[in-house]
């Protein structure tokens, strides 16, 4: 079992990968789901969105179910469904067989992201937690570039299935590497973590608009990495090319979204860092589809996107206590998986309806501004929160 909190933040994050990996199968795959069972663009956005459906139901419960049987075993569950939907994806041969096979790995990735949160925020609340979860959400984009890189070639040497079940395998690895090694946190942060309370008034219209600019946010990369490949094949990109074009920028949010959580705690500013960021990134996206060199374009992008993950997600942190973090952490994810069950199927319904799917980047870029006025809401709503918190 790993003892120090930074291995298990490793182990962590290398676990979740398989959750990016998983995720971007179809979107990196998507002229290939087109092709071979004769869908369309609102198909493909349907198919990429249903992987977070299950959230909108579950996130809430998830945590609860955490506390009642742990964290570490429910996670694993979380795992074996992964594994099991995988499956289903890559022998299944009709399209109803990708829809049930997205959706039963889709209830395994709730359960692994609102626990594997909650693991992150148990073992570093009050210490570097802005770091800590600028490194984990990194797991996410970190996946989705490996699956834009890997997978197409996969594919390419064996078809749709071989890639499927390359993430398959990716997973099953994954298991075995938690449950051998990952170990809760020190007895007392347990003790208090054990009284489960629900946030109430201020704290609870706080996690709501955390949540909120959190879905906002991740849904504006999502049009990056699920409809970017498709905006650079129609204008005759090969699958592979698109592909490695889009992982750029993932590749480079690998490197700014631990930045931005590393320069909040050392500056003491993280919401100058995430307004900054989302500033920037809301241009790249307006910039992106009006371009015909879109390669700079998607390393600005890729540089300085990421700069506002960690502070985001250490927004539940600061008007959570231990009491109510996993009653917190499950409404604060139920916003986020239902707007990234919506953000997907709207956007493809737009791509469709403009014949391009370069629009999603302008629907991403609305939604960045959205996030710059919840976080003035936020701080006014939680101002009073975090006072009462410290208190306790």
């Amino acid at each position: 079992m790993l003892q120090n909190r930074w291995s298990i933040l490793a182990l962590i994050f290398l676990v979740r990968v398989g959750m990016g990996l998983q995720f971007q199968a179809v979107p990196a795959l998507a002229p290939l789901f087109l092709t071979e069972y004769h869908v369309g663009i609102a198909d493909i956005g349907l198919l990429i969105g249903l992987y977070f459906a299950p959230g909108v139901l579950l996130a809430l419960p998830g945590g609860a179910i955490g506390k009642r049987y742990g964290d570490k075993p429910v996670v694993l569950l979380g795992l074996a469904l992964m594994i099991a939907g995988g499956l289903v994806m890559a022998f299944g041969t009709t399209w109803t067989a990708q829809l049930a096979g997205r959706l039963i790995a889709g209830v395994g990735g709730i359960l692994l992201n609102v626990l594997m949160s909650k693991m992150i925020t148990d073992w570093f609340a009050g210490r570097e937690i802005a770091t800590a979860m600028g490194i984990y959400v990194n797991s996410w984009p970190f996946g989705i570039a490996l699956a834009l890189v890997s997978l197409p070639w996969l594919a390419s040497a064996g078809g749709l299935q071989w890639a499927l079940l390359g993430v398959t395998v990716y997973l099953a690895l994954g298991f075995v590497a938690l449950a051998a090694l990952y170990r809760a946190p020190p007895e007392q942060a347990v003790a208090m973590a054990g009284q489960t309370g629900r946030p109430q008034g201020r704290a609870l219209s706080s996690i709501l608009t955390a949540g909120t600019i959190w879905a906002f946010y991740n849904a504006s990369l999502a049009m990056v990495f699920s409809f970017g490949p498709l905006m650079l094949a129609q204008r005759g990109w090969t699958v592979a090319a698109a592909s490695s074009a889009v992982s750029v920028v993932l590749w480079l949010v690998t490197l700014s979204v631990p930045a931005g959580g590393i320069l909040a705690d050392r500056t003491g500013r993280p919401s100058w860092i995430l307004v900054g960021g989302i500033i920037v990134f809301a241009g790249g996206l307006l910039i992106a589809p009006r371009v015909d060199n879109v390669l700079p374009t998607f390393v600005i992008l890729g540089l300085l996107s990421g700069l506002s993950a960690g502070p985001i997600m250490s927004l539940p942190a600061r008007v959570l206590t231990p009491a109510t973090r996993a009653i917190g952490m499950g409404i604060f994810f139920t916003v986020f998986y239902a707007m990234q069950l919506i953000a997907p199927w709207l956007a493809g319904k737009l791509a469709a309806s403009a014949g391009t799917a370069g629009i999603t980047f302008d629907f991403g870029a609305a939604l960045l501004c959205m996030c710059l006025a919840l976080h003035v809401l936020f701080w006014k709503l939680a101002t009073p929160a975090t006072a009462a918190k410290a208190a306790t």
